[in-house]
C-alpha cells in the first residue's frame, strides 16, 4: 500500500470509506422502508378487524366473506376468521374454510390484546402472511377475530428496492471514486508543477523558484516553505562560490611573490647575500601560505560541524595572561598599552588552543586596525564569560559591523596588506563550535569592542 503513488492511495482510502456509507445508508434504508411497510399492513388489519369485529356483533350483519377490506389490503390478499373462545371457526371467508389459524397458546394471548404474527399461508391465500388476532369485545370469554394479509406485495417491494440498492450503490460508488480521483489529481497539480520545476533546475539557475498555488493553503505553504530553503542554498552556494574565488585570489599573491623570489634567487645565484635574501624572502611567503590554509581549514571545519575540541576547565586570567605575553613585546615597540583585566575567579568550559586562538585574533584586529591602549577584559554573561578587547581607534565602519565576522570580510576590499580577511572569522567559527557567540560595536567613546562569549565552569 505505501509503494502506491499517494493519488492512488488516498482515492483508495476515499472509496473504503464511501463503500461503508453506502453501505449503511443501503441498509437504513432498506430496513426502513420494510419498517413502513410493516405499519402500513399491520394499520390495514387494525381496520378490517374493527370492520369485521363490527360486522359479528350486529346483528344479521354481513358475513365476513364479503367484508370491505382497505385499500392497502385488497380481498383477494387477505382473509378473516370468527374464532369462539372454545377454538371453533364460528365464520370465515369462504376461501380459507373451517380449519382454526390460531393455535391454543396465540388464542389465549389474543383473548388478553391484540397480537401480531407472522404465520404460513392458510387456503387460498399465497405466501407468508401477517396476522392479528384480537377479542370481538373486551369482556371475558368473547370470540375472537381474526385477519391477515400475505407479505408477497411486501416482499415483492422490499427485493425491488434491495435490487436498486445493489445496482444503484456500486454505481454511485464508482462515481464518487472517480470524481474523488479526479479532484485529488486537481489538488495535487501545485505539487506536480512544484516537482517539474525543481527537476528543471540546475547549478546555473540559483535565482529560479517554485510556482507557489495562490490560495493560502498546506500545498502554498509548503512551496513557500521550500523557497525559503532553495533562497538560502541560493544564499550558500553564493558564499561558497565568493569563498573560493577570495582564496584563490589570496593564494594568488603569495605563490606569484615566491615564484618571483625563486627566478630572482636563480638569476642571482652567484651573490650569496641576493640568494639569501630571496630564500628569506621565499620562506616568509610559504609562512603566509601555511597561515592562510590553516585559518581556511578551521573555517572549513566549522563550517561543517567538525572542528575538534578539547575541552576543559581553563582560568581566564591564565588564558588572557598568556596572550598578554605574546603581544607584550610588540605592543611595547609601538608604544601602546595593553591593560589585562580578567574579573573575579572566572573561568570557562573550552579548548584552551581554539581559545587562545580566538583571542588572539581579536587582539591581531585591535592591533592592525585599532590604535591606542589595548584593554582584555572579561566578565560574567549569564552562563557564558564574555571576554572584551577594546581599543581607542576609529572603530568599525559602520556599513562594515553586520558583515564583520564573514569571511574573506574587509571594510576596505582595495587595502592591500598581511590580513586575509579571516581573523574575525576564525573567532566566529571558534565560538559557535563552543555553543557560544561573538560580536563586535563601536565604543560610545570612540574605538572599537570585538568580543567572545564562551561557556562559564561551575565554580
Amino acid at each position: 500500500m505505501s509503494r502506491l503513488p499517494i493519488r492512488t492511495r488516498v482515492t483508495l482510502a476515499f472509496s473504503g470509506v464511501m463503500a461503508v456509507l453506502l453501505a449503511a445508508l443501503g441498509l437504513f434504508i432498506y430496513l426502513r422502508y420494510e419498517s413502513q411497510l410493516n405499519e402500513t399492513i399491520e394499520q390495514g388489519l387494525r381496520s378490517r378487524a374493527a370492520e369485521a369485529g363490527a360486522a359479528a356483533l350486529a346483528d344479521g350483519g354481513p358475513r365476513l366473506g364479503r367484508s370491505g377490506g382497505g385499500s392497502l389490503v385488497e380481498p383477494d390478499e387477505s382473509f378473516a376468521q370468527l374464532v369462539s373462545a372454545s377454538g371453533r371457526v364460528v365464520d370465515a371467508s369462504p376461501h380459507v374454510g373451517t380449519e382454526p389459524v390460531l393455535d391454543p397458546d396465540r388464542l389465549a394471548a389474543a383473548a388478553a390484546g391484540p397480537v401480531f404474527f407472522d404465520a404460513p399461508p392458510p387456503p387460498g391465500v399465497e405466501g407468508q402472511v401477517r396476522v392479528l388476532a384480537t377479542a370481538v369485545a373486551d369482556v371475558p370469554g368473547s370470540d375472537v377475530i381474526v385477519v391477515g394479509a400475505s407479505l408477497d406485495d411486501r416482499d415483492e417491494a422490499l427485493a425491488n428496492l434491495a435490487t436498486l440498492l445493489l445496482i444503484g450503490g456500486p454505481v454511485a460508488l464508482l462515481l464518487a471514486s472517480l470524481a474523488g480521483y479526479l479532484g485529488i489529481g486537481a489538488a495535487l497539480r501545485p505539487v506536480e508543477d512544484m516537482r517539474s520545476r525543481a527537476a528543471a533546475l540546475s547549478g546555473s539557475d540559483l535565482g529560479e523558484r517554485l510556482p507557489v498555488p495562490a490560495v493560502e493553503d498546506e500545498i502554498h505553504r509548503l512551496g513557500e516553505t521550500l523557497n525559503g530553503m532553495l533562497d538560502r542554498v541560493e544564499a550558500g552556494v553564493r558564499r561558497e562560490r565568493a569563498f573560493v574565488d577570495d582564496a584563490s585570489h589570496e593564494l594568488r599573491t603569495p605563490l606569484a611573490l615566491l615564484k618571483t623570489e625563486l627566478e630572482l634567487a636563480g638569476r642571482y645565484s652567484d651573490d650569496p647575500a641576493d640568494l639569501r635574501s630571496a630564500i628569506a624572502s621565499a620562506r616568509a611567503e610559504v609562512d603566509r601560505l601555511i597561515e592562510l590554509a590553516e585559518a581556511l581549514l578551521v573555517v572549513a571545519r566549522a563550517n561543517e560541524g567538525q572542528l575538534p575540541l578539547d575541552r576543559g576547565r581553563v582560568d581566564v586570567a591564565e588564558l588572557l595572561a598568556a596572550v598578554g605575553e605574546r603581544f607584550g613585546p610588540r605592543l611595547r615597540e609601538d608604544d601602546r598599552p595593553l591593560w589585562i583585566e580578567p574579573g573575579d575567579g572566572l573561568a570557562i568550559v573550552a579548548d584552551r588552543d581554539r581559545a587562545e586562538q580566538a583571542l588572539t585574533g581579536l587582539v591581531e584586529n585591535a592591533i592592525r586596525h585599532g590604535s591606542g591602549p589595548i584593554r582584555l577584559r572579561a566578565e560574567p554573561d549569564g552562563d557564558l564569560v564574555a571576554i572584551h578587547v577594546e581599543d581607542s581607534g576609529p572603530g568599525f565602519a559602520e556599513g562594515f559591523l553586520p558583515r564583520a565576522f564573514e569571511r574573506f570580510s574587509r571594510a576596505d576590499p582595495g587595502r592591500v596588506g598581511a590580513g586575509y580577511g579571516l581573523g574575525l572569522a576564525i573567532v566566529d567559527a571558534i565560538a559557535g563550535a563552543h555553543g557560544g557567540r561573538c560580536g563586535a560595536a563601536n565604543r560610545a567613546g570612540g574605538g572599537a569592542d570585538a568580543w567572545i562569549a564562551l561557556p562559564a565552569a561551575v565554580r
